[in-house]
């Protein structure tokens, strides 16, 4: 089968390699339909992943139909459409029956599809813990509708969760990128009294306009200012930080009020200064690291039920024999990307 492998720091191709096979009894194979490209997978690229395994196939966000499965799995069988999450967990250890899978003490636990076990950017994929890590997809529910469900729509509704969001709160997001625009959903969902978004690319800007009018939405320039004017308190009562560029963590907490929550999305490339003096006395609460993917099929339903679309984050289309071009698309931010979507046919 056809499948983007890394190679090496800065360089990934599109080799031969043999199907996927059952490993262990709680395997299941899945034959990829749709997949797509997350930043995480550049940062693998860029060498900012240490434990990114060189020789393995990258991509883990995908959906796919179930080909085989072992003999424990339970919950999945031959023939069902299914989502997969980006977090390989038992279930059974301390960390899963406390809902942090993203901690899971088993040697594939946590992040290991498309960085430490091969991924999804190909034809099939093996997903160890196949009844923890697959969920079936709704009848009425397209591919590309479920298609970020496992990792970028996974992210925004853990952080709108442990953000302690009520409806008397103003929110701010910092990033309109895609797992900035899933937050942003998720957010909406807990009918915060304000939603301003920070943003300094103008096609994010114009996208935010264009599909979530009663947002607001400021450069960062003006962000500080902004929110303090829109905030009573302050500052805002929650921000959730996704952007992850070189001064989004200091303005996160500069635009919170004493005693808010600050909720660290984002994924950085570099060390970030926490500088207590500046901050004495904020007493904020900050809650960080990656996201702890066990919501999907409460997801699954929110998209059934129409209360949740990310399908106007799709910009391109691919199919895998031209995913070098996605790439090339997608690291470059060309033709007003968002978020591309790659067919393995």
């Amino acid at each position: 089968m056809s499948a983007y492998t890394y190679l090496q720091k800065g360089h990934f191709a599109l080799l031969r390699k043999p199907v996927p096979h059952i490993v262990n009894s709680k395997d299941a194979i899945v034959r990829v339909t749709l997949s797509s490209i997350c930043t995480s997978d550049l940062h693998i690229k860029h060498g900012s992943v240490p434990r990114a395994v060189p020789g393995i196939t990258v991509g883990h966000e995908m959906v796919g139909v179930v080909e085989q499965v072992g003999r424990e799995v339970a919950n999945v069988k031959p023939g069902d459409r299914v989502t997969v999450n980006v977090e390989t967990y038992c279930g059974e250890c301390f960390f899963c029956k406390n809902g942090y899978v993203n901690n899971c003490e088993d040697q594939d636990g946590g992040w290991a599809l498309g960085c430490r076990i091969d991924g999804g950017q190909a034809c099939y994929v093996r997903v160890p813990h196949a009844d923890m890590g697959l969920n079936r997809i709704p009848d009425n529910v397209t591919d590309e509708q479920a298609l970020f469900v496992g990792d970028i729509l996974a992210t925004g509704y853990w952080a709108a969760r442990i953000s302690e969001i009520k409806e008397e709160d103003t929110v701010l997001i910092i990033g309109a990128g895609p797992t900035g625009v899933c937050t942003l959903l998720c957010v909406k969902l807990k009918n915060p009294c304000k939603i301003i978004v920070c943003e300094k690319s103008e096609e994010r800007i114009a996208f935010i306009k264009r599909h979530y009018p009663d947002v607001m939405v400021v450069k960062p320039e003006n962000c500080k200012d902004f929110v303090m004017q829109e905030s009573a308190h302050g500052g805002a009562d929650v921000v959730l930080e996704v952007a992850g560029a070189d001064d989004t963590f200091r303005l996160a907490w500069e635009c919170a009020r004493p005693n808010a929550v600050v909720t660290v999305v984002a994924l950085y490339d570099k060390p970030q200064v926490l500088p207590l003096p500046d901050m004495y006395g904020k007493n904020l609460t900050f809650k960080t690291g990656g996201v702890d993917g066990c919501d999907c099929e409460e997801i699954l339903r929110l998209i059934s039920e129409g209360k949740i679309d990310t399908t106007p984050l799709i910009t391109h289309r691919f199919a895998l024999d031209e995913i070098e071009e996605a790439y090339r698309v997608f690291e470059n931010r060309l033709d007003g990307v968002i978020k591309v979507a790659v067919k393995e046919i």
